[in-house]
């Protein structure tokens, strides 16, 4: 119970400093931070492998540049969304 704990607070700080970096505000929140923060870590490890310290069950380092790369490609969906006009 405590290892899901530390698993929900390091994602969500990891996605939150994604969104720091970048510039971008998710707005669903706290639990967009969190699945930024899964998604991110998800991503950062296919593709660099286990680098850098170990925090909550998170590599670091590359669930950090995953969390990036997904809020970068999420922020630029979410903007072509929302030029379209539904009407």
């Amino acid at each position: 119970m405590l290892e899901l704990f530390w698993s929900l607070i390091v994602g969500s700080i990891l996605g939150l400093l994604a969104g720091m970096i970048i510039g971008n505000d998710i707005r669903s929140g706290f639990f967009g931070y969190i699945l930024i923060g899964f998604l991110g870590s998800w991503v950062g490890r296919i593709l660099l492998g286990p680098t850098g310290p170990k925090i909550g069950g998170f590599y670091v380092i590359p669930a950090l540049v995953g969390s990036l790369m997904c809020l970068s490609i999420c922020s630029y969906l979410l903007q072509k969304i929302r030029q379209f006009d539904f009407y």
